[in-house]
């Protein structure tokens, strides 16, 4: 099978990381989680992993440096991206072969309709194509009138089928072109967007089809102030730093878009159109309402959040597995299924604080945060911002 170019350069990252590893498939699918074949055919690159967290997991098993890692994440972006824009073109061509197929088909339909009915005029009396008795010597009788108002009926209901079919089919083609259309146009003209793409610069000729983690330029400034603008906490500085990779992230589980942190077509469009608010909690606010839930624990439980999250609601951070922690109190994927909560409850402070206050109360501790345990012990601190 032909490999595009991104999958390629992903795959060969992959290779590479492999080969210095000095470990065998088997090895590293073992330590990975990942079966052998899937390994195999990632490194090969006739398959593309649908969540990176399988990736992260076998980088890091490589002993994957930092900046290997955000170039795997980036490389890892475009080559999904690439295989779904290839899976819409292969769809766009079966439906397309589809028409055709029907197309061809009505005009069989109808030919043989046509044959059917001459066959039909041919046998009866007077018809063409009938014999007409000349005796020598013995006067014929005197034909009979041809049925003339019978065949205009029938040829009228032939021209009216061959017209009701041409309908249908210029309508199903006219149909087909208009979702054709409306799959490629990058927004609709409703939902807030602000127009044609000529205005909207993420999706013009300088920008690239993903932007993600360790880009620095003016495209990442316009995904930054439209985060801004949307009430989100960050700064535009044109740098896909961490805060940055943490507020799409948060943008795309507040949007309902798949949270991959990078900003691919429907994370563009949704920046647009999306009505999505991002203004959170203040940390006064924050800080009062974890006391007012911990009353018997209320210093410490705010230390908690704290530490875990800077008091920030929005705050998400990914593990070295592939998974991620949500929120205040950093809720873990694992809690989080446990509690029956998903990743958009999370980021709502007052879920995640009673949630945070659900897992306390099992046993009256704060042994869900054991990395945090020095800061329960100590008088609160002041929140700092993350890094960006």
């Amino acid at each position: 099978m032909s490999v595009c170019p991104e999958t390629e350069r992903f795959a060969a990252l992959l290779r590479a990381l492999k080969s210095r590893s000095g470990m065998s498939y088997e090895a590293l699918a073992r330590k990975s989680g990942l079966a052998g074949s899937t390994l195999h055919r990632y490194c090969r690159g006739t398959s593309v992993p649908q969540d990176y967290g399988s990736v992260h997991r076998l980088a890091t098993v490589c002993g994957a440096t930092p900046e290997e890692l955000r170039t795997l994440h980036r490389l890892w972006a475009l080559a999904d991206a690439a295989r779904t824009a290839a899976a819409g073109a292969g769809e766009e061509a079966a439906a397309a072969e589809a028409r055709q197929e029907a197309r061809q088909e009505a005009e069989q339909a109808e030919e043989a309709k046509e044959a059917e009915d001459e066959e039909e005029e041919k046998a009866e009396p007077g018809g063409e194509g009938q014999a007409v008795p000349d005796i020598a010597g013995e006067p014929g009788p005197e034909p009979a009138p041809r049925p003339a108002p019978r065949l205009a009926g029938r040829s009228r209901r032939r021209r009216l089928r061959t017209s009701v079919v041409t309908a249908a089919i210029l309508a199903a083609l006219s149909v087909s072109a208009w979702a054709l259309y409306s799959a490629r146009t990058p927004s609709g003209s409703g939902g807030g967007g602000r127009g044609s793409g000529d205005d909207r610069p993420l999706f013009s000729a300088n920008c690239p089809p993903v932007i993600a983690m360790g880009e620095h330029d003016e495209c990442v400034k316009e995904v930054q102030r439209l985060l801004h603008a949307k009430g989100a906490d960050i700064g535009v500085d044109g740098s896909f730093g961490p805060q940055t990779l943490r507020r799409v992230t948060a943008f795309q589980v507040l949007a309902g878009i798949q949270p991959n942190g990078v900003v691919e077509e429907p994370t563009k469009k949704a920046l647009y159109a999306s009505r999505v608010r991002m203004s959170v909690w203040s940390q006064e606010k924050v800080r009062q309402r974890v006391r007012e839930v911990f009353p018997e624990v209320p210093d410490k439980a705010v230390a908690i959040a704290d530490c875990q999250s800077f008091l920030d609601p929005l705050h998400i951070l990914p593990n070295t597995n592939g998974t991620r922690n949500w929120g205040l109190f950093q809720i873990s994927d694992a809690r989080l299924r446990e509690l029956g909560g998903t990743p958009r409850q999370a980021l709502d402070p007052e879920w995640n604080i009673q949630a945070a206050r659900r897992l306390w109360s099992r046993d009256r501790d704060f042994g869900d945060w054991p990395h945090c345990a020095r800061a329960a012990e100590a008088t609160p601190l002041t929140a700092t911002r993350p890094p960006r």
